[in-house]
């Protein structure tokens, strides 16, 4: 049996760092599942890929220890069965809205009597064992997204529904649900009234019993986070990564090779 490193954490009352994947790219998985981070999640909702480069990249990040997650295109029983049969570990669902919503989620990750899950994990058997089915419905994670006005609105019954393992707050879509085009799209929410709904979404995750895991733009806001309580944060993704590190190396070539020019030429009123 392969052990989720991500509930192995959580048993021991420790946060989880989660990275995220959305370059279709398995040599991109790979470098990124072996930084450190406990889980890594790859993208079919808005990542620039689909199914096919999934099932490699899924691979890919078998190499290093980390719990592979994929984040589903939508709440649809093929997608998340096949992602779960391609080795994913977790699978976190965008726009829960409702408790009926939330049930459907758990009934497509849980085999018969527990849901409809089909049976059929072509290489999750290969991935994490022969055993696989005997384990897959207790350590098998399934977070439901929490962000929209109407999951806000449903948010009490949502996160009561049986097999749901935890929350999952989507902060730029949210704050376009609850305050429309008021503010700026993005993720680390500073608005007090978008602050005071991530948080009623992470007590009302733990009052019931589950976890709540917070979508961040930067490591700062991320240890903030878990200082509020939220159980799993998931850092810059790939693209946000290969971008800023691009950005900073050029604007400091650019400012040493100007530093260098200024310190070549001759001064202004020098005369020969």
């Amino acid at each position: 049996m392969a052990q989720n490193n991500v509930r192995r954490l959580w048993a021991e009352r420790k946060p989880v760092l989660n990275g995220w994947l959305s370059i279709g790219s398995t040599f991109t998985a790979e470098i990124m599942s072996g930084q450190g981070y406990d889980a890594v999640t790859i993208d079919q909702q808005h990542g620039f890929l689909g199914y096919d480069a999934l099932a490699p990249m899924l691979q890919a990040v078998k190499a290093s220890p980390v719990t592979p997650m994929v984040r589903v295109p939508w709440l649809a029983a093929g997608d998340i069965m096949k992602a779960l049969d391609a080795g994913a570990l977790g699978i976190i669902c965008p726009m829960i809205n409702t408790r009926e919503e939330a049930e459907f989620l758990v009934s497509c990750m849980r085999y018969p009597p527990h849901g409809q899950r089909s049976m059929g994990p072509t290489r999750a058997v290969f991935a994490h064992g022969g055993d696989y089915g005997k384990w897959a419905d207790e350590d098998v994670l399934c977070l439901a997204m929490i962000e929209t006005a109407d999951g806000m609105k449903n948010l009490r019954e949502i996160v009561e529904t049986p097999g749901l393992d935890g929350v999952y707050i989507g902060p730029a879509d949210l704050t376009l649900g609850l305050a429309g085009r008021k503010y700026p799209t993005g993720f680390d929410r500073e608005e007090p009234e978008i602050v005071e709904a991530i948080k009623t979404v992470l007590a009302r995750a733990h009052e019931a019993g589950i976890k709540a895991c917070l979508h961040c733009g930067s490591s700062a806001y991320a240890a903030r986070a878990i200082g509020w309580g939220f159980d799993l944060v998931t850092l810059l993704n790939d693209v946000r990564l290969l971008a800023g590190a691009a950005r900073a190396s050029i604007d400091q070539a650019r400012k040493l090779i100007g530093e260098q020019v200024a310190d070549a030429a001759p001064p202004k009123n020098a005369s020969y």
